[in-house]
């Protein structure tokens, strides 16, 4: 068995991230998605590519976690700008410590903030309330959740807003 090229790699890539945007994978229900990743591994230009240099049975695992997860870090990355102006934040507020799942930063005063997509958002605030109490000096700031239809029904962002309260989250603000 041979590695994946970095060409193929690289032209499944693009392939999928192109595909992805057209479908709107960050709103996509989690069915939803699993109906595209079987399409995909049975699909001769993608997973048939894939099953030629690897085991056919981790083709899926390979197309979900190798090549479509790192399109929704990108396209949450993409969204960084929004998401200080959501909170209130400037480039004055210089950031000192980047965050990776779920995307965050911590500024130079101690405020941490977080974002991600709101079929996300207890592992985000978590994330933000833990990280706020790593050090005295740090506080839990702000999150922002990109909408992805988890919580566009006020009763779920009712919810939302009394568990960031309750974990002493300053600031919560949606993107839709």
């Amino acid at each position: 068995m041979t590695s994946i090229s970095t060409a193929l790699r690289d032209n499944l890539r693009d392939k999928l991230w192109r595909q992805c945007d057209d479908l709107g994978w960050m709103s996509l229900q989690d069915v939803e998605r699993a109906r595209y990743y079987e399409l995909w591994t049975r699909d001769a230009s993608i997973g048939g590519q894939l099953a030629h240099v690897m085991d056919a049975r981790k083709v899926r695992v390979y197309i979900k976690d190798s090549l479509v997860k790192p399109y929704v870090r990108a396209r949450l990355s993409l969204n960084e700008a929004e998401v200080w102006r959501s909170l209130g934040l400037t480039s004055i507020d210089r950031v000192v410590h980047v965050y990776i799942k779920p995307h965050g930063r911590r500024t130079e005063d101690g405020r941490v903030i977080g974002w991600g997509r709101s079929r996300d958002w207890k592992s985000v605030l978590m994330a933000v309330f833990e990280r706020g109490r790593a050090q005295s000096s740090f506080r839990s700031f702000g999150v922002v959740l990109l909408e992805s239809g988890k919580t566009e029904a006020e009763r779920s962002r009712n919810l939302v807003r009394e568990a960031a309260q309750r974990l002493g989250i300053e600031k919560l603000a949606w993107l839709e």
